[in-house]
């Protein structure tokens, strides 16, 4: 036999890994590889700690006492509507953005009527040629004083306290007031 021919397998074996090897090996860095399963594992991490946070916070805001709202204080925004003179008798004003209408009865008296209708929340326009609040959601419709002429609506318009002062009518837009139906003791004279 050749010397060597019988190691020689070994020794190309030998090579090969010594060359698998060095292929393999990369330069030495200063950060560590990140794998696909490590990013992952990282960010379901730190979303479950923002998901705890917003829980705590969630805790805290529902035990900390709050401050009181207007509604709860009796005392709300105020808005004031004008003077008296600027409506005629037996008309309605929508205020818009305050989300009530001023009604000004046939005896001089004001009533302010909240938009909604008390069937289901609709917001129910005055409808001047038919003198009457018609909700286009169901088809209820109320006078001028907010009473129920035709139902599903079960009871009459929310309505808002009316002050007036030097002249000048103010309505009180902190809590809406449920009424079963209309009383002559809720109309605020000048």
């Amino acid at each position: 036999m050749v010397p060597g021919v019988r190691d020689a397998p070994h020794v190309a074996l030998g090579r090969n890994v010594i060359l698998k090897n060095q292929m393999n090996s990369k330069p030495a860095s200063s950060r560590p590889e990140v794998t696909r399963r490590s990013f992952l594992s990282k960010l379901w991490a730190g979303l479950g700690f923002l998901a705890l946070l917003e829980i705590g916070a969630l805790v805290i805001a529902f035990l900390r006492p709050g401050r009181k709202r207007a509604s709860e204080t009796g005392a709300g925004p105020m808005v004031t509507a004008g003077p008296v003179d600027k409506f005629p008798v037996n008309t309605v004003t929508a205020f818009v953005k305050e989300k009530f209408y001023l009604a000004r009865l046939s005896d001089g008296g004001f009533l302010a009527l909240s938009r909604k209708c008390t069937h289901l929340g609709c917001t129910v326009p005055w409808i001047s040629e038919a003198a009457r609040f018609e909700c286009p959601c169901h088809g209820s419709a109320f006078d001028i004083r907010g009473e129920v002429t035709r139902p599903p609506a079960p009871r009459a318009l929310d309505m808002y306290s009316v002050s007036i002062k030097n002249n000048v009518i103010h309505v009180d837009m902190g809590r809406a007031i449920k009424r079963g139906c209309f009383d002559s003791a809720q109309v605020v004279y000048p």
